[in-house]
């Protein structure tokens, strides 16, 4: 499944270069102390080429990665950012902790924003689309790119599980303005925690890199401590240690993915005799692969599904288990989102979000794939379906 199936000897190899170089851990100056080596700084430049990117900025987490993304964009108070309404609460705690308001849309078949949901929530507040890729899949990009085009409203994608994955020829998390991405623990490439924002333009990236240091402009003519500013800003940086890491961990994602694909394949080729409905995948779409995912016909079916696969030692991922963490519809503890009323939320409430979501297993991927997975995967669904 994830990126840290694969940490070993290389990783350890390349935190050790760090102590080698003098033990620097932060991200800038001491120059001479650490021999000119600035690990977070060479990860950013050889992320940004493998992603066909021009700008990158490495930071503490996929979260704050989102947070400072939107920071870039300097918006008022009570600006309405949209997004989705399944995605991980993260993507709507940055849009509050900006003081943005976030406005949550339904999603299609392929569990992302639906087009027709996005048209139906624009309106003059509207400042920016957060578009998610869920589970390494994108959304139907070209539709909702043209209706953002149209009113000149900035998408930033939400990379944390679509990195290393296509829409075409361009990389998931280079189409919009800016994208933001994710290296917790469970992503295909990781650094324990950590994240990365990618720009096409420069001021964005100026601005962002600026805030997530405190406002400080690292401009060359000054000394840190006489730095420029024009605002404040906050704490984001990352460590080198995280950043020796992500280096080795950016060297076998074309691996990480390419083992993803070619498991799901076997898995699929094995439980499609099941007649299951698989998650819509857009044709231009090239997935990362890291969970298969089908839809049953209700919610009770899913649940035996899940209790089934359980029985045989295979996990589910997200769903059906951890929706109440992923589905706007159950985030009663966010009131910038979900009215209650009487202590119940709406029963209308992202009505076809739940359609999909009720009835849809997700399976984890793994790189290092037992043999009999397959085969347990099947056995469990036959039994149920």
């Amino acid at each position: 499944m994830p990126g840290y199936e694969l940490i070993g000897i290389q990783e350890k190899k390349e935190v050790n270069k760090v102590f080698k170089n003098g033990g620097v851990l932060f991200r800038l100056g001491f120059e001479k102390l650490r021999n000119n080596k600035f690990k977070v700084v060479e990860f950013e430049k050889k992320f940004a080429s493998y992603m066909n990117s021009k700008y990158s900025l490495a930071v503490t987490s996929g979260t704050a990665a989102l947070r400072v993304a939107l920071a870039a964009l300097r918006l008022k108070p009570g600006d309405e950012i949209i997004t989705q309404s399944f995605t991980f609460v993260a993507t709507v705690e940055a849009i509050i902790e900006a003081k943005l308001k976030p406005v949550c849309c339904d999603i299609d078949g392929t569990l992302n924003l639906d087009p027709v949901s996005l048209k139906k929530k624009i309106n003059k507040k509207t400042k920016a689309v957060i578009l998610v890729h869920m589970l390494g899949v994108s959304g139907y990009i070209e539709k909702i790119k043209k209706i953002c085009d149209k009113k000149n409203i900035p998408i930033i994608e939400d990379t944390a599980w679509g990195c290393g994955g296509f829409y075409g020829k361009k990389r998931l998390g280079t189409i919009g303005r800016m994208g933001t991405f994710s290296f917790d623990y469970a992503k295909s490439m990781t650094t324990g925690e950590g994240g990365m924002i990618l720009f096409k333009k420069k001021s964005d990236w100026m601005k962002a890199s600026a805030w997530h240091d405190h406002g400080h402009e690292n401009n060359p003519k000054k000394p840190r401590w006489e730095d420029t500013r024009d605002r404040s800003g906050f704490n984001f940086r990352m460590t080198e240690l995280q950043a020796a890491v992500g280096l080795v961990q950016l060297s076998k994602l074309k691996k990480v993915i390419s083992k993803h694909r070619k498991n799901m394949k076997i898995i699929k080729n094995k439980i499609r005799k099941l007649n299951l409905k698989f998650r819509d995948v857009p044709k231009k779409n090239f997935e990362t692969a890291d969970a298969l995912i089908f839809m049953v016909k209700n919610k009770n079916i899913a649940k035996k599904c899940r209790y089934e696969l359980n029985k045989n030692k295979i996990q589910t991922k997200i769903l059906p288990e951890a929706s109440t963490w992923h589905f706007a519809k159950y985030w009663k503890h966010i009131p910038e989102i979900i009215k209650i009323k009487k202590g119940k939320i709406k029963k209308n409430y992202f009505k076809k979000s739940s359609f999909y979501l009720d009835r849809t297993i997700s399976i984890p991927v793994n790189i290092k794939m037992k043999k009999e997975i397959p085969g347990l995967i099947y056995k469990s669904l036959r039994k149920v379906i």
